[in-house]
């Protein structure tokens, strides 16, 4: 289900995104057509240089790739949370039963692969297991020193794990837009050429040029603004699970506490 949503999602926005594009007015008219015919994106796109060419392939890879992946780390996190709101209470009964095997099972269970607070408990837990199986002369504080420190390694693998792909949202809500503007300058060049070749500073000489100096900035704008969108929602959700992980963490090594009291 959760995979058939995302698709569904992926549809949504390919499709507004086409829909935009598609449905962008008509700029100004064409000189060499006699100014009776429109000049609309397609014959806009046929006009353009191979500098303007590159900004705009370069500009529509980056929105692809932006909502490829919002996509991916929002099935991510929506999997993370629904597995580790099953996983919590189930290792909490093994825990307070003392059954610590059962425990690391149920932690390193593929059902629950995606769950950010079983990567982090069964850190702990298998540090903990080593550290009584192996006779180690380490004293208690010793023992319990090792297992934070595991669950913090744990924690910090893990946060980075989620952070994957996030850092590139902002890479690209904040570089799309001068990308944009270095597709209106080069549009700007073309109608100052188009103005030389006409001899004449009408509208007729400028129009397409113009017309893609605007494309070029409204396709900078619809690149970044989404990838902002996305990065402070997926930010939010990241300091979401953190908190989690660290009272997660915090609640074992105060099991282990009493455990060894």
């Amino acid at each position: 289900m959760e995979v058939r949503n995302m698709r569904r999602f992926s549809q949504i926005v390919c499709g507004a995104a086409g829909l935009a594009l598609l449905s962008t007015p008509v700029f100004a008219q064409e000189a060499a057509r006699g100014g009776g015919a429109g000049l609309d994106l397609v014959d806009m796109f046929s006009q353009m240089g191979p500098l303007a060419w590159g900004v705009a392939i370069v500009l529509f890879v980056m929105s692809f790739w932006s909502v490829g992946i919002a996509i991916e780390r929002i099935y991510t996190y929506n999997q993370a949370r629904k597995q580790s709101k099953m996983y919590a209470p189930q290792v909490a009964k093994h825990l307070q039963g003392g059954r610590l095997k059962e425990a690391i099972a149920l932690s390193a269970s593929k059902d629950y692969r995606y769950s950010h607070l079983a990567k982090v408990v069964l850190a702990g837990l298998q540090e903990y297991q080593f550290q009584q199986e192996s006779g180690s002369t380490l004293n208690r504080d010793d023992v319990l020193d090792t297992v934070r420190r595991s669950i913090q390694r744990a924690t910090a693998l893990t946060s980075n794990d989620l952070k994957k792909g996030v850092n590139t949202l902002a890479t690209i809500g904040s570089t799309a837009p001068f990308v944009g503007l270095l597709g209106t300058v080069v549009g700007v060049i073309n109608a100052f050429v188009g103005i030389a070749s006409t001899g004449s500073g009408g509208i007729a000489g400028v129009s397409a040029g113009i017309a893609e100096a605007l494309v070029e900035t409204a396709l900078g704008l619809f690149v970044a603004i989404p990838a902002v969108w996305f990065y402070n929602y997926l930010t939010n959700r990241l300091e979401y699970f953190n908190v989690e992980m660290d009272n997660s963490s915090s609640e074992l090594v105060d099991y282990f506490i009493k455990k060894t009291a």
